[in-house]
């Protein structure tokens, strides 16, 4: 019997240089170290090894990191730049180009230890973190499941949020966070009962009341998570109206934060346009028509604008067209 909970993993170690002399001898300093390795010669075989099987670290003698760090999973991968200069600007431009860190040739063993232990607890820290959100947003879908009238309610939120930011000119990366907050919106959904959630029907002043702590509810499962902390302002106040009458804080005008001001509009306009258990979607003409009433009081006038723009060009056949090619 052991006393070992889980079985030992060896860190895979990719390390590419054109140089077979370098590569032996940076495979023997790692396998003292208890590391897997393997090795490239150049580019095109890293990026095939990278494919093949993903290393938790790459040593790099080539100007890569670019390569990997475009990629959505292989950018969390720490990289290494190898280098034979002591060139300030060399190192600098290897960092800008991605790189986590560098070593310089040649190598001292104690300097390789620590840097690639520090960099391999960053990964294994940046694996957990992934898997925490990877828990939430399946857990935000499954409360989609529990009412087939909201089933993908919160994918389309959070594309038509991605939208609007993009047309406000945000970067892709504040569209990635328009995109995820909007998928977990209504996280905290999972705290109200089914007959409130499911009710056929108005619901009463009592049950309302329990309903609109959803807001305040998604933002404690996610409030000790640092890294969905950047959602937070979207899942705490997209029901937050621009008159200052909306919740769960009253806030009004530009006290709101932008991502939840136009998810509130991305989620007002999907709620519209859906079947809910007590009535049918409104007609697009009739949603449009109340879109616009309600701006600049239950809504951020400028973004309403955007957004009947972005409806204009199609945006609503381009979102249904996405969802069913995910779905196939």
């Amino acid at each position: 019997m052991t006393n070992q909970i889980a079985p030992v993993v060896r860190p895979k170690v990719l390390v590419v240089d054109d140089m077979a002399a370098n590569r032996e001898l940076l495979q023997g300093h790692l396998d003292d170290l208890g590391y897997e390795v393997r090795e490239a010669r150049d580019g095109i075989e890293a990026l095939e090894a990278v494919a093949a099987e993903e290393p938790d670290l790459n040593l790099l003698d080539i100007d890569m990191p670019r390569l990997e760090k475009a990629h959505p999973i292989r950018r969390m991968i720490p990289i290494v730049i190898l280098t034979a200069s002591n060139d300030r600007t060399t190192k600098l431009r290897g960092i800008a180009a991605g790189a986590d860190d560098y070593l310089s040739k040649p190598f001292d063993s104690k300097e390789l230890l620590i840097r690639t232990k520090v960099l391999l607890r960053q990964r294994a820290l940046n694996q957990r973190l992934d898997a925490t959100e990877g828990v939430l947003f399946a857990l935000a879908r499954a409360i989609e499941a529990r009412d087939r009238h909201t089933i993908h309610h919160a994918e389309r939120v959070g594309r038509y949020a991605e939208a609007i930011g993009a047309a406000q000119g945000l970067s892709h990366k504040d569209g990635e966070l328009l995109y995820q907050g909007g998928v977990l919106h209504d996280l905290g959904k999972i705290a109200i009962p089914d007959a409130i959630l499911l009710k056929p029907g108005p619901l009463t002043a009592s049950e309302f009341s329990t309903m609109r702590q959803h807001s305040v509810e998604g933002e404690r499962i996610c409030l000790s998570l640092r890294s969905v902390s950047h959602y937070l302002p979207i899942i705490r106040h997209h029901h937050e109206r621009v008159d200052g009458t909306g919740y769960p804080d009253h806030l009004a005008g530009t006290d709101i934060p932008i991502g939840a001001r136009i998810t509130a509009i991305a989620d007002g306009w999907d709620a519209m346009v859906s079947d809910r258990p007590y009535r049918a979607g409104l007609d697009e003409d009739e949603a449009l028509r109340r879109l616009r009433q309600g701006a600049g009081t239950q809504w951020d006038a400028g973004l309403v604008r955007t957004f009947v723009d972005l409806l204009d060009g199609g945006l609503t056949r381009r979102v249904t067209e996405s969802q069913l090619a995910a779905i196939a």
